[in-house]
């Protein structure tokens, strides 16, 4: 069945007009920022990041159509005896034909304290040029504590102890909704 233009029209306004504004979700939600750190090691027989696992089609030095995937593990701090409150696990992909940039979907799964057995889930672009540039991504998602969460987050480097290891820091600025207010 066909609708007209100007019913389409009419139909796309009425639609538009009838969602709920950005103020008035963010009016029943709560905002939290969590800031943790994600402790990463390129080698030997802890590596917590697998990259490439295949080599780019266009070869050379190229990381377009390259994966990976990383299982870091998420600190309280900076310092490697911190307090060990989850894991940074997910996958990469090099996107990019002109340079290094990736496309990445990661789930930080909470496994200590009160937000145990809860994960929030960011995707977006990012390219490191380790030297010190943030890389902002989407809270897209969540489970346990974080249900229906969103918002953004703000990753930077912050140490190089050695060659092998780099400490970011992830800032999560997160929105919940009111419990029971979900849809």
């Amino acid at each position: 069945m066909a609708f007209s233009p100007s019913l389409q029209l009419a139909l796309l306004v009425a639609l538009v007009l009838s969602a709920p504004a950005p103020a008035a979700l963010a009016a029943g939600s709560k905002a939290t920022r969590i800031r943790l750190y994600i402790h990463e090691r390129f080698e030997g027989a802890n590596a917590t990041v697998a990259s490439p696992l295949l080599r780019s089609p266009l070869g050379g030095n190229a990381t377009f159509g390259e994966p990976g995937v990383i299982d870091d593990e998420l600190r309280a701090g900076p310092r490697p005896g911190s307090d060990l409150v989850g894991r940074f696990q997910g996958f990469f992909v090099g996107t990019d034909r002109a340079g290094p940039s990736y496309l990445s979907t990661v789930t930080l799964v909470f496994a200590a304290g009160e937000r145990r057995g809860s994960t929030l889930t960011v995707q977006g672009q990012y390219h490191f040029d380790f030297e010190g540039a943030a890389v902002e991504r989407a809270v897209v998602g969540g489970t346990g504590v974080f249900r229906m969460a969103r918002g953004y987050s703000v990753m930077k480097v912050v140490s190089a102890p050695t060659p092998q290891t780099v400490v970011f820091r992830i800032d999560l600025f997160v929105l919940l909704p009111r419990p029971g207010h979900y849809f």
